[in-house]
């Protein structure tokens, strides 16, 4: 006998289930469950259908498959819509989840106070004011302006799509305000960066929670480099937790100031592995490699299980040190505990083994890959180019082009500079007119550096001056000491001359430039134009004088290049006295065995 959706609720079989169903982590499990609610007619009530689509969304990779489970329902509630625009909003297809709410509306399925903040954080991603308007309209006619949950997506979709004063307006009107409220305008403005107007209604707010001094400690210290407002709050602060000791940590790394950030990781009292992240990414992202190692051996010692942050921080260091030994033993470890390789983790793998020179180990990992981002092509290219591979680099380059990736102009320096270590004077042409024509990328003061890099290394010394002289910006010493390069390569010292007088201009002109051009002066057997060379650089140029400080018995002594002062003109003298009277000694010695 056949028993309808609504009885089957009350017996055990559907109970067990919808247990299953909670305790499924893969789709695999909910496949299956999803074949019993068809075999048992589950399918058809709205209840256990609403179910299975919050345990499929609950993974966004899994929104093709809740597409087709929710496009087979026969009947539909809130909930079920609910859930599929939550479901979009989490994956890279928002603007779907807003043509399920405007078929849910046309099928005249009401929305609820779930509904409304969906919707709006959806346009608020996607940046759409417009539709997000029209939202507002709805909230209003339906009753759900003074839900709390509701009021806090408007100001914060507001927000989001730049209309601050739209957002404020919102604010203002709303008298039943959390600490989410405020802390949403809060971040707008510091998102922003009007401090001034943030800095105001913090002082206004009569609550603040641990995410409050966080918004403002990040917006003084990660975003307006103002350490001194960011470390002023922190210290007011009447409780911290870790979010708000990881914001400090944060502000001085962001900055480069690590001794700071160090002193202050060693007073927080229980260290989460965010902590530990934020200081090995940023001894490693600063210059501080063997520092980052360090910690990175003391957190594994300390029994915290490092996240991808640190591990990549970890891996970023070996790529700086040249330290294969230990980036492999890292790549083990990651394998050993079966740590999630995602797309950043595999492309700073990639980036080390590059780097140390394994070039076959790189191949291998970024050819196994199932998602690359242009950051991974990029590291790809820049890899084969550093190691003279220009023909391979441009080859992975039209992979790139054949995946459907575009490539941004980071990916065009790359590729531009494997041209102009390869030697490919032609191909690197192609590829800066392919930038301009076919991907309308503006080219910036680096791109034109690798073009006059690619014709100065080929001889082409009038090409490359050429296009400095036409160059919508200014060429920088980096750019003009390159062609110089090229020049005394080349042995044109016309050309030479030119770009010496072009750092003239921009006030480049140090010492190293002169000396250069004396020296192909001397090359050419212009001994008078060295001579007058010579002069100048002693009378115009204010050459630092060479200095070294060296540590004796705790005294610093500082030396300058020609110079000795009375003490160590002194000291030299008695340890010359010294060693003569030794080798005397010695050479008495051995005439005895003579």
């Amino acid at each position: 006998m056949n028993r309808s959706p609504s009885k089957l609720k009350l017996d055990g079989f559907p109970t067990r289930i919808l247990t299953l169903l909670q305790k499924s982590k893969t789709i695999s499990p909910i496949k299956q469950i999803h074949a019993h609610f068809i075999a048992t007619n589950l399918i058809s009530d709205p209840f256990y259908a609403s179910q299975l689509l919050a345990y499929i969304t609950s993974n966004p990779s899994n929104m093709p498959y809740a597409e087709l489970v929710f496009s087979k329902a026969t009947t539909f509630n809130t909930f079920m819509y609910n859930t599929m625009i939550n479901g979009y909003a989490q994956t890279s297809e928002p603007e779907r989840g807003l043509e399920i709410f405007n078929e849910m509306k046309s099928l005249g399925v009401f929305g609820d106070s779930y509904t409304y903040p969906f919707v709006l954080k959806t346009c608020g991603m996607i940046g759409r004011s417009v539709e997000g308007k029209a939202v507002h309209g709805e909230v209003l006619k339906s009753g759900f302006g003074l839900h709390v949950f509701v009021v806090n997506e408007l100001v914060g979709m507001y927000c989001k799509c730049g209309e601050l004063g739209c957002g404020r307006e919102v604010f203002n009107g709303f008298c039943n305000k959390d600490v989410v409220t405020w802390n949403v305008m809060l971040g707008a403005y510091v998102k922003y960066q009007k401090m001034n107007e943030a800095r105001k209604l913090f002082d206004e707010m009569s609550e603040r929670n641990a995410i409050s001094w966080s918004i403002m400690i990040d917006g003084y210290g990660k975003r307006s480099g103002d350490i001194f407002h960011a470390r002023e709050l922190f210290d007011k602060m009447p409780m911290r937790d870790a979010v708000c000791w990881n914001s400090m940590l944060r502000v001085y790394t962001k900055v480069g100031e690590m001794t700071a950030a160090q002193l202050l990781f060693n007073e927080i009292p229980d260290k989460s592995v965010v902590s530990w992240s934020i200081m090995i990414d940023g001894y490693a992202s600063h210059g501080y490699p063997k520092e980052a190692l360090l910690l990175f051996r003391q957190m594994l010692c300390s029994g915290v299980i490092p996240d991808s942050i640190s591990i990549v921080g970890a891996i970023l260091a070996c790529a700086q040190l040249g330290a294969i030994d230990e980036g492999r033993w890292i790549h083990m470890y990651i394998n050993k505990n079966k740590i999630q390789m995602d797309t950043v983790l595999q492309t700073a793998l990639v980036d080390m083994y590059m780097k140390c020179g394994k070039l076959e180990e790189a191949c291998n990992i970024f050819n196994h890959m199932s998602k690359r981002s242009v950051v991974s092509w990029n590291v790809m290219i820049n890899g084969l180019g550093a190691s003279g591979l220009g023909e391979e680099a441009i080859n992975c380059f039209r992979k790139m082009e054949m995946d459907g990736v575009p490539p941004d102009d980071v990916i065009f320096i790359g590729i531009l500079t494997a041209c102009s270590h390869a030697g490919l004077v032609h191909e690197g042409l192609h590829f800066f007119k392919l930038m301009k024509d076919t991907y309308k990328l503006e080219p910036k003061l680096e791109h034109y550096g690798c073009l006059v890099d690619i014709l100065g290394r080929a001889g082409k010394i009038d090409e490359a001056l050429d296009v400095v002289e036409n160059m919508p910006m200014r060429p920088n010493s980096a750019l003009l000491g390159s062609l110089l390069l090229a020049c005394r390569t080349h042995h044109n010292l016309a050309q030479a001359k030119v770009v010496v007088r072009k750092l003239a201009e921009i006030e480049a002109d140090d010492g190293g430039a002169y000396i250069l051009l004396s020296n192909m002066y001397a090359s050419a057997g212009k001994w008078g134009d060295v001579q007058r060379l010579h002069c100048f650089i002693h009378e115009k140029l204010d050459k630092e004088t060479g200095k070294s400080v060296v540590e004796v018995d705790g005294m610093v002594e500082e030396f300058q290049a020609g110079e000795f002062n009375n003490k160590c003109k002194e000291e030299t003298n008695k340890t010359v006295q010294s060693l003569m009277k030794i080798a005397e000694t010695l050479t008495d010695y051995l005439s005895l065995f003579s």
